[in-house]
């Protein structure tokens, strides 16, 4: 038996809850299991991207799995009111070189999500910024448990 869905309006359990259900969903990598938590006119920004309607995220993150190899995020509630929560998040990925090296980046990043009233998302924006980092700066090494990791204040 599956659990109901966390609908609004949100509590700080609630909307804690839906951002560590849409941290581990995205972690999957899977695009068409992550579509399914947004409406089918769910409406996004993404950098400078803009879509609407799930097959363009769809679409969207295959091409965004394609090149962020080793993909690896951690989200943690920033605010949240009724229908709305705030997310800050950190991800890193890297890149393979044309000499066949790895680039490693963090991501880190704010993300402000509307819900509608079956608790799917409707509308989402997310501001980033890739920061280069190396092989011994990385947070979310295999086996490290994303939720545990000490991030310092120096990065929040």
């Amino acid at each position: 038996m599956s659990n109901p869905p966390i609908v609004p309006p949100f509590t700080a359990e609630t909307a804690c809850k839906k951002v560590k259900i849409a941290q581990d969903l995205w972690n999957t990598k899977t695009p068409e299991k992550v579509a399914l938590a947004y409406t089918e006119d769910t409406v996004w920004r993404n950098r400078d991207c803009f879509m609407k309607g799930r097959e363009e995220v769809i679409e969207f993150l295959r091409k965004k799995w394609e090149k962020e190899n080793g993909y690896r995020l951690r989200k943690e509630l920033f605010a949240f009111m009724e229908n709305k929560i705030a997310v800050q998040f950190f991800y890193e990925w890297y890149e393979v070189k044309p000499d066949g090296a790895k680039q490693w980046y963090r991501c880190y990043g704010l993300e402000d999500w509307t819900y509608a009233e079956d608790g799917r998302m409707k509308k989402r924006q997310m501001s980033g910024n890739d920061v280069p980092i190396t092989e011994e700066e990385r947070w979310f090494k295999d086996g490290v448990d994303v939720n545990s990791f000490p991030i310092s204040d120096k990065h929040l």
